[in-house]
């Protein structure tokens, strides 16, 4: 029976391809560790089982009076032949769990190996299974994915990577960007139950997987022609890319976005109808600003490189679209530049721009050439005149004058009245 066993045993090694002599070491430290508590064994057992036979001897551990060391523990021990008549029938249970978990930390070992240089790869999966913690997603045969999103007031140790609103049934086919692999030798465990999930974790909501979808839409972006330069995502409702060109004849932003929006369309199926907007990035810090803000209009930026806080002026019809639903346009800008952003109307502005002496140069076209060269007077009754201003002036023909003589010259405040 027991040369049956090692026979079984040896035959298993080869089909798994594990080392025959640590299966066997731990299988004798597994025994061990068993007959101590079944015997009630003071200080424990020792288990070998014959290479050529496979019987198994246990022996009980009896510790000699003049072994123990500074620390009261005993460093030798005598053993003692105390070998029961099944031993067979135990020794199959032990075998059988320690297969199991060899085979299972063989596998693990092996896809962390091959996925661990792989973080932030994007993965296209089936939906195997969805529970209301976390969605099993099969990468391929015997490759799975774990993609959490757990309630972070009941567990806040742990992750949430499915945008709000979304959910996925049986066989859905899924892309997603893996963020972790988890080493199955590490002591620790972060969170619980995490050598019994899948190894690799994936995310919907991480700004890389906006990256790599327009990777695979975008060939010049692939290619390397054009670059994403920052990204900021509020998951499942709204997105910004920032992107530039290393060709100056390639405008990046066309090329994103595709002949009729095709290939932005494409992505924004993809991430289930979040809307997703590309705007061109510049190295001019109030050029970005301005940009960043899209699709409101910009009149003025005012940038302090100290403190790194902009000023951003806007037409007072482009206020709320400039600021977004709760904020929302305005703080993504601010992420996706790395600025804080202050936004003003012109009414509310008027004031403070009257504080700023005239720059030496015309400022810089932000959004609008016609925008950027108007008049900067405004009237009483906060209205500001329609002309285009004088060249290397801020006033047109008739402001310019008034702005030289003084306050003593009554104008209508009509903007129609000077055109």
């Amino acid at each position: 029976m027991a040369s049956e066993m090692m026979e079984a045993l040896m035959m298993l090694c080869q089909e798994k391809h594990i080392d025959e002599l640590y299966l066997l070491d731990r299988l004798e430290q597994s025994l061990a560790a068993s007959y101590a508590n079944v015997m009630h064994l003071d200080f424990g057992a020792k288990v070998t089982i014959d290479r050529t036979t496979g019987k198994i001897y246990v022996y009980k551990l009896i510790p000699k009076d003049d072994s123990m060391d500074e620390e009261g523990n005993y460093t030798e021990f005598d053993e003692v032949d105390v070998t029961p008549t099944d031993t067979s029938r135990i020794a199959a249970q032990h075998a059988k769990a320690e297969i199991n978990a060899i085979v299972r930390n063989a596998a693990r070992e092996q896809i962390y190996e091959e996925f661990s240089a792989r973080v932030g790869d994007i993965i296209t999966g089936t939906v195997l299974q969805s529970t209301p913690d976390f969605t099993i997603v099969k990468i391929r045969e015997g490759v799975e994915a774990e993609l959490p999103h757990f309630d972070r007031k009941r567990h806040p140790e742990e992750r949430n990577e499915r945008p709000a609103g979304e959910r996925y049934s049986h066989n859905q086919r899924i892309k997603a960007v893996i963020i972790d692999v988890r080493d199955p030798n590490a002591t620790v465990q972060p969170v619980r139950g995490e050598h019994s999930r899948p190894s690799i974790v994936v995310s919907r909501t991480h700004p890389e997987l906006l990256r790599r979808l327009f990777e695979l839409e975008v060939p010049e972006i692939y290619d390397g022609v054009v670059e994403v330069r920052s990204i900021a995502r509020e998951a499942g409702v709204r997105s910004k890319v920032a992107v530039s060109s290393l060709d100056d004849r390639l405008d990046p932003v066309g090329a994103c976005v595709g002949p009729k929006g095709s290939r932005v369309r494409t992505v924004v199926g993809e991430l289930r109808g979040e809307r997703v907007d590309v705007v061109l990035w510049s190295d001019d810090p109030a050029r970005c600003v301005a940009n960043a803000l899209s699709p409101a209009k910009v009149s003025r930026v005012l940038f302090d490189e100290d403190t790194n806080y902009a000023t951003v002026i806007v037409p007072d019809d482009q206020l709320s679209l400039a600021i977004g639903k709760e904020g929302q346009n305005a703080r993504l800008a601010a992420r996706l530049t790395g600025m804080h952003i202050d936004i003003k109307n012109e009414s509310l502005a008027a004031g403070m721009l009257e504080g700023i002496s005239a720059p030496s140069a015309e400022p810089e076209d932000l959004i609008d050439v016609d925008e950027a060269h108007r008049c900067e007077y405004v009237g009483a009754n906060g209205v500001r005149c329609r002309n285009m201003a004088r060249p290397n002036s801020r006033y047109c023909g008739v402001h310019e004058a008034i702005a030289l003589a003084g306050d003593d010259v009554e104008v209508s405040d009509d903007p129609d009245s000077l055109i």
